[in-house]
């Protein structure tokens, strides 16, 4: 009984790379530790010709990756969005779900799939004999070759078709990518002219500017700012200022004669650029109302 999916090697090498893509590393012993198999069990996947379908599908559950693109390297037409379903289990824990998902249940979703009553009508489409399918019930056998097919034929929803989790109706949809999930930002209390140490400050990432390096939120009880660590030196604007060991923020223009015009922090003065020192820009300003 065979289970593999992809059955030409320079395909089954594309597929491979595809796959090394979708979990983000670079070689295969990477690859292996992410599905926490041995490593010759990759290399024996390009030796024999064949990708294993669990494989496959549980990269497309795991990181999102489009079934048809791993398959074939092209993307599927875009279907018409229903009701989002996530996995339970992500990782290992899926890879060993998908595996025990098979028998009796996963062969019932796939007739469901099709639309067929009886497992000849089954057999007749993809030339499997009766007594093939009787094996996978008998054995509770995961026939991961024919759950990507399935799932590439007839657009049902994959994490459903493998492990019986949604239903028919819905689909999957990956994690939301870096870009969109809360960013931690050091954040520092302001108190009595001291910055100190505060844990971390979950962020939207669209608050952010990308020109921002070293971006830390500040905390001065009613009034908190964002500031950029990196930034030192003084331009017209809001700063975060240490003056003679006092620390404070300010609005600062600069004057000729490198003199600037400190305000803010109940102060307003002149004095020359050597006299503070600035520890970041502030370029938000967070205030709750009175």
């Amino acid at each position: 009984m065979r289970e593999e999916t992809v059955n030409d090697n320079a395909a089954v090498g594309a597929v491979i790379e595809r796959i090394l893509a979708s979990y983000g590393v670079a070689t295969q012993k990477e690859l292996s530790e992410a599905l926490a198999i041995a490593p010759n069990n990759i290399s024996s996947w390009q030796q024999r010709g064949s990708v294993p379908g669990q494989v496959i599908i549980n990269c497309a559950l795991t990181t999102g990756a489009d079934l048809t693109w791993l398959m074939t390297g092209e993307k599927a037409k875009q279907q018409q969005p229903r009701e989002k379903v996530l996995p339970a289990v992500r990782g290992k824990a899926l890879y060993e779900r998908v595996q025990a998902s098979g028998g009796k249940g996963v062969l019932r979703r796939i007739l469901d799939a099709y639309g067929f009553s009886l497992q000849k009508e089954l057999g007749d489409l993809l030339g499997i004999s009766s007594g093939t399918m009787s094996t996978w019930v008998r054995r509770n056998y995961f026939p991961g070759d024919i759950v990507v097919t399935c799932a590439l034929d007839t657009g049902v929803p994959l994490l459903w078709l493998a492990t019986g989790e949604g239903d028919m109706h819905s689909v999957t949809t990956p994690a939301p990518p870096a870009t969109s999930r809360a960013r931690a930002l050091p954040q520092y209390q302001l108190l009595a002219g001291q910055l100190q140490p505060a844990g971390e400050w979950l962020a939207d990432p669209t608050l952010i500017p990308t020109r921002v390096l070293q971006p830390a939120y500040v905390d001065g009880g009613r009034t908190a700012w964002l500031v950029d660590l990196a930034i030192t030196h003084i331009a017209n604007g809001r700063w975060l200022i240490d003056i003679d060991g006092n620390i404070d923020v300010y609005d600062i223009a600069r004057l000729p004669g490198n003199q600037l015009q400190v305000s803010g922090g109940n102060a307003d003065f002149q004095c020359s650029t050597d006299a503070l020192k600035a520890l970041g820009m502030v370029w938000l300003t967070l205030a709750q109302q009175a």
